[in-house]
This record gives structure tokens, C-alpha cells and sequence, in this order.
């Protein structure tokens, strides 16, 4: 059911399908029973960002996974988003309609510069800190990939990661090793011991046959989180 807000909003603009979601073969899963819940955001139309197949094979693959919920976000319009403005609501996904920073992961697809505004205007409508250094504790992770994270120097301040290469290569073939470190929501619960600590070896077991060390100095806890997941894309 679509909420009150969101609902007297759509009578309002041009085209309200881009706002309602309810497709056919949308997921819609239990956000409770779920560790892990991404948004996958495609900084432009609604139009133009279904008419990617790329964002269909992200968005079954990991949705294949119980413990992980991916939803998709779109640029609005600018009807739409002067109305969210107005109302003093946020961007939020078609799935759940929640809120864009209630999610753990926001992934952006960069494929064409002219969408460099469009992640901007996509944080800032979200009430997500542009800038990587503002945003604090282990929420809000904020990734990128595509043709353009060949070249992230120009957008490299408002972002946490970049994917390099072929999507289907880095993510999608390796989503399993990939997905289940980015749930270890474990390193959440710690996050306050281990800034107080100068130094400490931590032993995580990511299978039955693999033991990893990760030294951890004195370092931010999205630092952190980064270097976990540097460390799952070099595992298969």
C-alpha cells in the first residue's frame, strides 16, 4: 500500500507510475528478516534507467539472496522533485517506498558523466551528507560503478567505493563471497570497542575452510568497513 504522503504527491505530476512502483516480478521481501538491504540508484529518469538491462541482472542477483533486499531508485523529474522539497520528504525506493537513508548500501551506475549531477542531486534529495569525509559511523556506504569508475578522481570526495570493470565480473560472479561479508553486521556492534582500541587482530571466519586476519590500527569505522570489502573482492 502506498502511503499517505507519497500517494496525494502523485495526483500532482506528470507521470505518478515513476513514483508508485508495483511492476510485474517487483521483490518485495520481509525488511525484517533481512541483514542487508541496498539500494540500487540510477541517476536519471525512471525511463531511462529500466530501459538499462544492466540494472535487471544487479537486481536479481542480489535479490537471489535471502539475507539481502536490493531496491531501485530513480532521479525524479523535476515536478516530482520540487513537490519533495516542498513536503519535506526524502527520495525512496520503489520497493518499500522507505526512505533512501534507511538503506545500508547505495550503489550509483555511472554510465554517462552528465549523470554526475544526478548522484549529487539523488544524496542531497535524501538528506545523505554529499561529501564522503561528512558522513559518519558505517551507514550510508555509498558505492559506484560503471563505464565512468574507470575514472572516479572527478566525483572520488563523494564517494566510499568504486567498482572497476565489468559489473558482471566483479559483482555478479562473485556476489556470493561478496554479499556475505558485506552482511557482517557484526562490525557494527564493535565499532566502539574497537576505536578504542590502539591496536587488535580480529579473525573472521567467512567459510568452514578460510581464516582471514585483519589488523585494525586506529582507523574510522567506514575506513574500515572499506577495507573488508577490498578484501572480499580479492577472495573467490
Amino acid at each position: 500500500m502506498i502511503p499517505f504522503e507519497i500517494e496525494r504527491l502523485l495526483s500532482k505530476v506528470q507521470k505518478p507510475a515513476r513514483y508508485c512502483g508495483g511492476e510485474i516480478n517487483t521483490i518485495v521481501k520481509d525488511k525484517t528478516k533481512v541483514t542487508t538491504r541496498v539500494a540500487f540508484c540510477f541517476p536519471d529518469l525512471y525511463e531511462v534507467g529500466m530501459s538499462h538491462l544492466g540494472m535487471k541482472l544487479f537486481y536479481s542477483a542480489f535479490n537471489k539472496r535471502e539475507e539481502i533486499w536490493c531496491e531501485r531508485v530513480f532521479a525524479p523529474a523535476e515536478d516530482m522533485r520540487s513537490l519533495l522539497l516542498e513536503n519535506g520528504m526524502k527520495l525512496y525506493g520503489l520497493e518499500s517506498l522507505d526512505p533512501l537513508d534507511e538503506f545500508d548500501v547505495i550503489m550509483f551506475t555511472l554510465q554517462y558523466e552528465l549523470c554526475y549531477t544526478g548522484v549529487l542531486d539523488m544524496l542531497y534529495l535524501s538528506g545523505i551528507p554529499l561529501r564522503q569525509k561528512d558522513r559518519k559511523g558505517l551507514e550510508h556506504l555509498v558505492m559506484g560503478g560503471g563505464p565512468c569508475a574507470c575514472n572516479p578522481e572527478p566525483i572520488a570526495d563523494f564517494f566510499d567505493l568504486f567498482f572497476l570493470g565489468e559489473g558482471e565480473e566483479v559483482v555478479l560472479r562473485r556476489s556470493r563471497a561478496f554479499m556475505c561479508r558485506l552482511s557482517m553486521m557484526f562490525l557494527t556492534m564493535r565499532t566502539e570497542r574497537l576505536q578504542r582500541l590502539p591496536r587488535k587482530t580480529v579473525r573472521l571466519r567467512p567459510s568452514k575452510n578460510a581464516l582471514c586476519r585483519i589488523l585494525i590500527r586506529r582507523i574510522s569505522p567506514k575506513a574500515l568497513w572499506c577495507r573488508l570489502l577490498m578484501w572480499c573482492m580479492t577472495v573467490r
